[in-house]
């Protein structure tokens, strides 16, 4: 263990602009990570609540946005699955959360490269920018799907939004990318090289060994996304034939041939599935965080929930194949894919009943933070559940196509990351802003998301068992999913009344930056060293003192301390996990 914290040390930035806007401290960095996901999720579900609408009342036409055809139907879900995968379930818990916390949780006074660190958040701020100018340009958005399959995403006269929108929607991945990649690279420097005394990688609090795993993911997937995205756009644009084969399109025979559009499945994949990861482990280290401090227990079994995030990250790459079943793959590597996607469950039942074994026979506070990690391990399972099913060739061929995949990923991926999220802000919220949240309104959100959320998504599996097609923009010309619109219909009052509950967070999380009650340095008793510093910690996290640590993350009960929690800087004890 390296501790060359000194080496990257910056003086404190002067003037508005150097401190607020072209900040080097990853605490702002972090802070405008988190602005940016709060403003693409608002986006995002404003394109999905078009969907619904639209699905229930589909000749409906809606002030300012008119009539939704079939066209603008399929533009409207490439754009909200792109912004909410990319810039909020990648954004927020790793370059937010992680941005902010990491190097306080670890003892260094700021990330590995500042100016990177300063970098990777403009950048992804560009590609944001990039992304939603697609929506103004001729021809408007994409409509290819947030996976962008060829050879519709490849030729330029494929349909409406397939001009120059999709070569932004590319441009925009691209560069996504790129900030990615060198946020990966900020975050694995600072965790080997950055680490106080004493703080050794089994002393490491489960939040930072998430990121950490996130950031390996990371640099291993986005470089080949980035590979597909310079490929594709070279198909789109000067001739090659990478991803379309020979084909007729409007009675013209095309000028490619020779190309695959399995080879963009191939590598889209192969980023797609540990994508799934990058957005879900950060919320399985935060999880694991909150579970332990409400608990006032050690977490159970930390060094297996460690291999356990170990397993799902290596595992993450081995199983890309299974979301292409349909393809007309070898039963052989069919059959391989669902043998490892069948393993990817045990890493996460190791976690779950660590978690549930963590809450056993424990004195249980049951504040808003905790509340969400409750609610977070609640969607994991119950999403994780249905995988097994896509996990079956002879399944997933039924399956595919219908709305039983959308309940599963929403759920596992989308809802319970934000849940993560949620729960990660109302915990750090009293370490950042030095003031505590509403706890009240805190709870009503929690209740009123959570009861929603399943409303919204559980009815999706029923949809996709009895046959109810996804990515379809209109049911009512096909006489046996006409029988299923009541379940459309309850979905989409579901997501009205859930969206519309989110306007209670976002006053709650303003209000209480300007108006909540004062917070102490460390209101949850917790044990991790950013509950060392003052609130909201000094430029260079510690005043000046570099910690040092004797302790494990967790050490709550410990027998013959003062308190029921011992700080990773106290006096050393004997350790309980």
């Amino acid at each position: 263990m390296a501790t060359s914290a000194t080496a990257h040390a910056h003086a404190a930035p002067q003037g508005f602009i150097r401190k607020y806007v072209f900040s080097l401290d990853h605490k702002v960095i972090g802070i405008q990570y988190i602005c940016l996901a709060l403003t693409a999720v608002w986006v995002g579900m404003f394109l999905s609540l078009l969907m619904r609408i639209h699905l229930v009342w589909p000749s409906y036409s809606l002030p300012l946005v008119g009539e939704i055809k079939p066209e603008t139907y399929t533009m409207l879900f490439t754009m909200h699955g792109t912004i909410m995968v990319f810039f909020v379930l990648t954004t927020a818990p790793q370059g937010g959360f992680g941005n902010y916390f990491l190097p306080i949780q670890i003892g260094a006074p700021d990330m590995a490269f500042p100016v990177l660190n300063m970098l990777s958040f403009w950048t992804t701020f560009v590609a944001f920018v990039v992304l939603l100018a697609a929506f103004f340009v001729p021809g408007g958005a994409p409509l290819h799907g947030w996976t962008g399959y060829p050879p519709l995403s490849a030729v330029q006269s494929a349909g409406p939004g397939e001009g120059l929108g999709a070569d932004l929607w590319i441009t925009s991945i691209a560069i996504f990318c790129l900030a990615s990649l060198m946020g990966a690279l900020n975050f694995l420097t600072t965790t080997l090289d950055m680490r106080a005394k004493g703080m050794t990688m089994m002393r490491m609090p489960l939040t930072v060994w998430s990121w950490f795993i996130t950031a390996i993911l990371g640099l291993l997937a986005f470089g080949v996304l980035l590979s597909a995205g310079i490929l594709l756009l070279l198909d789109r644009n000067l001739g090659t034939s990478f991803y379309v084969p020979l084909i007729v399109m409007n009675g013209q025979v095309m000028a490619h041939k020779g190309g695959s559009p399995l080879l963009w499945q191939h590598l889209f994949w192969f980023f797609g599935h540990p994508e799934v990861y990058i957005a879900i482990l950060p919320g399985m280290g935060v999880t694991s965080q909150i579970l332990s401090t409400f608990s006032r227990k050690p977490i159970f079994g930390y060094k297996a929930m460690v291999y356990a995030m170990l397993g799902i990250g290596f595992f993450g790459f081995m199983v890309w194949g299974h979301h292409m079943f349909m393809s007309g793959m070898s039963p052989y590597s069919a059959f391989t894919f669902s043998l490892l996607t069948m393993c990817i469950g045990v890493p996460s039942a190791i976690k779950t009943f660590n978690w549930l074994g963590t809450m056993y026979k424990a004195r249980i506070r049951f504040q808003t933070p905790m509340l969400y990690a409750i609610g977070f391990v609640s969607l994991f399972v119950s999403g994780g559940l249905s995988g097994p099913f896509l996990a079956q060739p002879v399944l997933d061929i039924q399956l595919h196509d219908t709305y039983f995949v959308v309940g599963h990923f929403h759920l596992i991926m989308g809802v319970a990351a934000i849940f993560g999220m949620f729960a990660a802000t109302y915990y750090w919220f009293p370490k950042m802003f030095g003031r505590m949240m509403n706890e009240t309104w805190g709870r009503v959100h929690f209740f009123i998301t959570l009861i929603g959320t399943y409303a919204i998504f559980m009815p999706m599996h029923h949809l996709g068992m009895a046959g109810g097609t996804r990515r379809y923009s209109q049911y009512t010309e096909v006489a046996y999913l006409v029988k299923l619109m009541p379940i459309h219909q309850f979905i989409t009052y579901a997501a009205i009344i859930t969206i519309a509950a989110q306007f209670i967070f976002v006053i709650n999380l303003f209000w209480s930056m300007f108006k909540g009650p004062k917070a102490s340095d460390n209101p949850w008793e917790s044990t991790t060293l950013e509950w060392t510093t003052a609130t909201p910690p000094p430029h260079d996290n510690f005043g000046g003192v570099t910690p040092v640590v004797h302790n494990g993350p967790y050490e709550y009960g410990v027998p013959g301390a003062a308190r029921d929690f011992v700080m990773q800087t106290d006096p050393e004890v004997g350790s309980r996990h």
